[in-house]
This record gives structure tokens, sequence and C-alpha cells, in this order.
């Protein structure tokens, strides 16, 4: 990023988790004052083993979206071994911010944009980039792109694994301002 592209971020929320818990809501991570955020996630980690991590979109009135309604793909690219493709339609929930569970947590990152989040009349898309390093094999990184196929306003996320706990978690939302 340059100092041209930073102006153009807003701190909006930050979050951190710090004690073990099954799932990490926000609630106020989106407002009507953007229509592209940019989430960071850092010190991601895990207690659970072969899981990934997964997200869920919360709507204006609080509550976490599970209907059969998200779609995702994505594309793990291990330094150590052959790339492996991901996909899944008409889900409960959105997968690709990829974690691994031997992951020392602070060589996890995640960089996901949202868009149209509070529009109640788009469907919210996701892309994102994530890298981690584990003890077992090494680098891995990925790249995924997802769709909640409801219209209706978010304004928050849902994070957990598909097994085990949050050890620890720390999100940063942004608004992108985008300018003509």
């Amino acid at each position: 990023w340059s100092k041209t592209d930073m102006s153009n971020l807003r701190l909006i929320n930050e979050t951190i988790a710090t004690s073990e818990v099954a799932s990490v809501t926000v609630t106020d991570l989106f407002t009507d004052d953007f229509d592209i955020y940019k989430i960071v996630l850092t010190e991601f980690e895990t207690t659970g083993s072969s899981v990934y991590s997964q997200q869920r979109f919360v709507n204006s009135s609080g509550s976490v979206i599970t209907s059969s309604s998200y779609d995702f793909a994505f594309l793990q690219m291990p330094a150590y071994t052959t790339f492996v493709e991901q996909k899944g339609t008409s889900q409960t929930y959105m997968r690709g911010f990829t974690i691994d569970s031997r992951t020392i947590e602070t060589s996890a990152g995640v960089v996901a944009y949202i868009f149209n989040p509070t529009n109640a009349s788009s469907y919210t898309f996701v892309t994102s980039q994530s890298s981690f390093y584990n003890t077992g094999n090494g680098t891995t990184s990925n790249k995924s792109i997802a769709v909640l196929k409801k219209t209706e306003k978010i304004t928050g996320m849902n994070f957990f694994f598909s097994g085990g706990n949050i050890d620890g978690l720390t999100i940063r939302t942004y608004g992108l301002r985008v300018d003509s």
C-alpha cells in the first residue's frame, strides 16, 4: 500500500479475542458510509486439528445468517505439495480464510474485502487472501471468493472453526473510500 491508499482507509472496528471461545461475533463492522470494506485478521489460532476457519454474516437485527445461502471457492497453495481447490454451494457458512491448527499464531494473516454489505438490494461478495506458517509442513497461501445469496442489510460477521475453538483473534475492519 502506498500512503495514498492508506488515506482511503478508515478504521471502523477493532475486536480482540484473547481467551478460548467457540466463535467470535462482531455486529458493528459495516455501516452505510462505505460500499467496500477491508478486514484484516491477525493472531488467528485454533485448538482443533485439521479444521477450517469459517464465517457467516450478521444482519442488521444482530442475527447470524445460518441459512443455506452461501457459495464459496478457494485455492489452497502450500509450498510443500500440490495445490488444492475447494468449493461449496448452498452452504450454511463461507470458508476460505484458511488457517491450520499447527499455525504459529503470529505468522497467520488474512486480508478480505467485503462488497456491498449494507445494500439490502444486492448480494454481499467477499474476496480474500491468507497465508500461514505451521510447524508441521511450512508455508501455505490461500485465495478465496464467496457470496451471500440473500438480499438483506449486513452489519457484521461471525467467525468460527469447523472443529475446535478460537484461541486468539484480532479483527480490524476498515471502510474503503473510493474516489471517482
